[in-house]
């Protein structure tokens, strides 16, 4: 009969034991698989927090990009103008474009909006015949260029500070509309004297 109670108690402290054991196992899961769903969920958030593939996030790229050419054709302008409007108005671009590339850019990476940081096939295509045109010829093709692409993106800088749903992107749109503006009646006083 001793034998009898010891083994049942035997017994059941093995069940008890392995009974604990499985719990405190799916315990473990169910954290594991909460902190899981945790994780996820925080991702899926972040995701969902940008305004990547936006029509604010198409004005921010295309804003960069325009930005890079006129940074790497002001560098040009600085050295194969041959006017000193034109190496002026090269400095010009190269400064007032490189800060605003770099509010742009924290701007959409604060929103997690990568920015092109080279030129696209089309910029590219554009530099390389500017790299090649010989030094008598550039002052104009090079400001007429100028002239065309300020009035494009004024026009795209309005309506992102007008339209835009982002209030970041579209504060930044507005406050460079007067900038561009100077840019181009500028670039229009040089067209004028090189005719």
């Amino acid at each position: 009969m001793k034998k009898l109670i010891l083994n049942c108690l035997i017994a059941a402290s093995v069940v008890l034991a392995v009974s604990c054991n499985s719990n405190k196992s799916q315990g473990n899961a169910d954290s594991t698989q909460t902190a899981d769903s945790t994780t996820s969920a925080s991702s899926t958030a972040a995701a969902t927090d940008s305004t990547a593939n936006t029509p604010d996030s198409a004005f921010a790229n295309k804003a960069a990009l325009g930005g890079l050419m006129e940074v790497q054709l002001g560098k040009l302008a600085q050295q194969k103008g041959a006017s000193a409007a034109v190496v002026q108005f090269g400095t010009m671009m190269v400064n007032d474009h490189t800060m605003a590339a770099a509010m742009l850019d924290s701007i959409a990476t604060s929103k997690k909006v990568a920015l092109p940081k080279t030129l696209d096939d089309k910029f590219q295509q554009d530099y390389d015949k500017f790299a090649k045109t010989d030094k008598k010829s550039f002052d104009k093709t090079y400001i007429d260029y100028m002239v065309k692409d300020h009035k494009e993106d004024i026009e795209e800088y309005k309506k992102e500070a007008e339209k835009g749903k982002d209030a970041e992107f579209k504060a930044f749109a507005g406050k460079h509309v007067p900038i561009l503006q100077k840019h181009l009646q500028k670039a229009q006083e040089i067209q004028k004297t090189l005719k």
